[in-house]
């Protein structure tokens, strides 16, 4: 990857690059009757699945308390165990942002998305769905399923360790159980930068947040190239090479 690319990132262009803009009068947008009611019927008609959510959370607690295991991050289910009969398709997406989406309107209760993305699993056949015992529902996804909004450092050098927290509250610590990865958008040459965050999902790594990883980046020779890029967990980890 160019040095120059890595100050491109997660689809951005130039942000001083100039626009010719045509202002034109945008009409103020009415809250109707109809739209407040379709809300109201899009988040009734994801009750069910959430109410199933909270059964499961509270299952997982509980036979992690009567076996006396430690809880395991964030107490997940155990999605990756579940093999339910009924299996299909619920209207979900979530686009390249992090926000989802329900039969084509915004999920805006953080409470839900939080929720759901908790019985997230990425099968084998590259789809995502939600999973509880009872059911198997494939979502769409534009990108991954994760945004990283937020990085924090500690330590210093080759001591340095790295963690992210996403757009869903998970945490990630840059390692080898947490890699990063970038790979170049074929079209912009742009960097697009992602961190594992658990059992095959992914993070998209914000801009605002790639900026401050850059900034802890240094140089090195890898593989026979010059490359930047960051120490965590007394591993290095590159962001792209030097041209």
């Amino acid at each position: 990857m160019p040095y120059n690319a890595v100050n491109e990132c997660c689809g951005h262009g130039d942000v001083g690059r100039r626009m010719n803009v045509k202002k034109t009068e945008i009409p103020e947008k009415k809250v109707t009757h109809d739209s407040t009611a379709r809300s109201q019927l899009v988040e009734d008609k994801l009750a069910g699945l959430l109410d199933q959510c909270d059964k499961v959370t509270e299952t997982a607690h509980s036979h992690q308390h009567d076996s006396n295991q430690k809880p395991s991050n964030q107490d997940l289910p155990p999605v990756h165990l579940w093999e339910p009969d009924n299996c299909g398709e619920i209207d979900i997406k979530i686009q390249s942002d992090g926000r989802w989406f329900h039969e084509g309107s915004p999920i805006n209760r953080l409470p839900m998305v939080k929720m759901f993305s908790r019985i997230l699993r990425h099968d084998d056949d590259d789809c995502y769905y939600l999973v509880t015992p009872v059911e198997k529902m494939r979502i769409q996804v534009e990108d991954v399923p994760f945004v990283a909004v937020a990085l924090q450092v500690q330590g210093e050098g080759i001591d340095q360790v790295i963690q992210f927290t996403t757009n869903v509250g998970d945490v990630a610590q840059l390692g080898l159980a947490h890699p990063i990865r970038v790979e170049l958008d074929s079209t912009t040459q742009e960097p697009r930068p992602y961190i594992h965050v658990r059992a095959n999902l992914e993070a998209l790594i914000s801009r605002s947040v790639f900026y401050e990883l850059v900034e802890l980046a240094e140089e090195r020779d890898l593989e026979g190239s010059r490359v930047i890029g960051v120490h965590s967990e007394g591993e290095f980890y590159s962001l792209g090479s030097i041209v």
